[in-house]
């Protein structure tokens, strides 16, 4: 009599779950037996009832739509460096032609047309599926080099082309230097004919009777271009002697302090400005207003040389003579040029043949030009010097300075002289400082 016992469905399914919580089952087709019990462990659903010759088909797609994707990713990186490799070969056709290179044209002209064809075959390639010819990571490689390469090439075409205009632009500031040496000698040479010729074409039509405050006004800037033309002559020949400019400007106004080392120039031009201008009103002569009016015009049209040579001792050569005696101290004359001989030389009636002095003879031409102008008008020209300290005034003042001040300004001192003319002001030129 058999006496084996069969497990029924319900102690079989409580077993199954106890075997779940104690083992850790892995996804399996195969069945375990113990005692004779067939338990089937559980599985995906994705794996029932599979196949080995679907498994290997399934794995066999994805494979070759994996190389089928590398390869596209590789024609794709083959196809942006033809482009770079392109864009260089036309950046070496643009600068073989400026400056023109016949045979640099050629060969770049050839190596557009290699990439052309180049990037024509991939696309041959593209459209017959026909993509897949060595192996993705090589082409993606090369491409990779090819591409830097393009990059090198455009670099250099870049340096190459900034360095052609680096040069040209050097060139043309040579160029530029040249004509402007050119240009500041023609102008001295035009200035030094203008002074030597007397040529001042200004006011040759006017007449006695139609002179005006605006006339003088011409007459006295001309005059003291001549003057800061002097000035900056003098500063040049100070410097080279190795004068100290502080201390020279010091002696000139001791209680001024300048805000800009610019500003020390005024002094010296108010030094010089305050002795040529020195009895700008006296009139030695007993000639008149007409007399005065012909010898302004002559004057005026007349060269600083040529009048001196007319009469050393006239009323004009006195003027200069005595001015420089006044002006130039013997211990800065010879502190300057080692020597008195051009004080000397004019001891003895004769004019010095330097550039110092022919630039003080035009200084002191124009101041006695200016001078005649003055004896012509029917009215009194006087001159007039601001006192130290004065609140400027902007009818009587015009401040040199080009900085403002808050508060109340000070005149610190005059630097050029002003004048009237009857009722009419021709301002003074100031150096004006903050009220303290």
């Amino acid at each position: 009599m058999d006496t084996t016992i069969k497990p029924t469905s319900t102690s079989r399914s409580k077993l199954s779950k106890t075997f779940h919580k104690v083992l850790p089952f892995k996804k399996s087709t195969k069945s375990l037996s113990n005692n004779g019990f067939c338990i089937l462990l559980p599985h995906d659903n994705k794996f029932k009832n599979s196949d080995p010759k679907n498994d290997s088909t399934r794995f066999n797609m994805d494979k070759a739509e994996l190389r089928h994707k590398a390869a596209m990713e590789a024609f794709v990186a083959k196809l942006f460096a033809s482009i770079s490799s392109l864009k260089a070969a036309y950046a070496e056709l643009q600068a073989a032609q400026f400056p023109y290179n016949g045979e640099a044209v050629q060969c770049a002209d050839q190596g557009v047309v290699d990439e052309l064809k180049i990037i024509s075959e991939m696309k041959r390639s593209f459209l017959k599926k026909q993509i897949d010819s060595s192996p993705a990571h090589v082409t993606l490689l090369l491409s990779e080099m090819q591409e830097q390469q393009s990059f090198m090439k455009m670099y250099e075409i870049t340096m190459n082309k900034m360095e052609r205009e680096v040069k040209s632009k050097d060139f043309e500031i040579s160029i530029l230097k040249k004509k402007l040496v050119e240009l500041d000698s023609t102008n001295k040479s035009l200035e030094f004919k203008l002074n030597s010729t007397g040529c001042f074409p200004i006011l040759d039509n006017v007449k006695l009777s139609d002179l005006t405050t605006s006339n003088f006004v011409t007459v006295l800037h001309y005059a003291l271009r001549s003057l800061r033309d002097f000035v900056k002559l003098l500063a040049r020949d100070m410097i080279n002697a190795h004068w100290d400019m502080d201390v020279a400007v010091k002696a000139i106004e001791p209680n001024v302090t300048f805000s800009k080392a610019s500003y020390k120039c005024f002094a010296i031009e108010s030094y010089i400005a305050r002795e040529m201008f020195d009895g700008f009103n006296d009139n030695d002569t007993n000639e008149d207003r007409y007399q005065w009016f012909n010898r302004f015009k002559k004057m005026k049209s007349t060269s600083t040389v040529q009048l001196l040579k007319e009469s050393v001792r006239s009323a004009f050569g006195k003027f200069t003579r005595a001015k420089y005696m006044r002006l130039v101290h013997p211990k800065m004359e010879a502190s300057l040029y080692g020597n008195l001989s051009q004080r000397k030389t004019l001891n003895t009636w004769q004019y010095p043949d330097t550039a110092f002095f022919s630039a003080f003879m035009e200084m002191s031409r124009r101041v006695w030009v200016l001078r005649c102008l003055a004896a012509a008008f029917d009215k009194e020209v006087r001159v007039f010097q601001v006192r130290k300290g004065c609140v400027f005034s902007e009818v009587y003042m015009e401040s040199v300075n080009d900085e403002t001040f808050n508060g109340e300004w000070r005149v610190g001192f005059t630097v050029v002289p002003g004048f009237k003319i009857g009722e009419a002001v021709v301002q003074s030129q100031v150096y004006v400082t903050p009220a303290r």
